[in-house]
This record gives structure tokens, C-alpha cells and sequence, in this order.
């Protein structure tokens, strides 16, 4: 594992604190989830964008019965 330095304003410093005793975890611990969340959801916004594209699009198939052939045909 890495070690960083990392700096911060006092009070942010204090809140996170008390916020990480409150949740029984370490100030560390609460900064590397932190960051991890952060790294998770940007890789995954691709696939919100996607599905969000997905709903604004209206495609009609006519109620038709797709068979698998024409599904993968090449």
C-alpha cells in the first residue's frame, strides 16, 4: 500500500474525524473509501449515460417476435 501526505483545513479535518468515530472506522479508512466510491462511479458513468440515452430513445418493433437467427445473424 501507498502512503500519501495529505493536506486539509482544520475544520474539515475535526468533521472528518468525528464522522469516521462515529461510523467505527478510522479517519483512513474513511478517506480510502472515500476515494474509492469516487474511482467506482467514474468508471461505471458510462454505463449511466448509456441507459439514460436509452430511455430519451423510442424504438417500435411492432410488437414483433424477434427469432434468434434474426437476433445474430451476421
Amino acid at each position: 500500500m501507498k502512503n500519501i501526505t495529505l493536506s486539509l483545513d482544520e475544520d474539515i479535518f475535526t468533521a472528518g474525524q468525528e464522522y469516521a468515530k462515529n461510523q467505527n472506522i478510522s479517519f483512513n479508512s474513511l478517506i480510502r473509501k472515500l476515494l474509492e466510491q469516487t474511482i467506482h462511479h467514474q468508471k461505471n458513468e458510462w454505463l449511466d449515460d448509456t441507459f439514460s440515452l436509452m430511455d430519451k430513445v423510442y424504438i417500435s418493433t411492432e410488437k414483433k417476435q424477434w427469432t434468434r437467427d434474426e437476433l445474430y445473424c451476421e
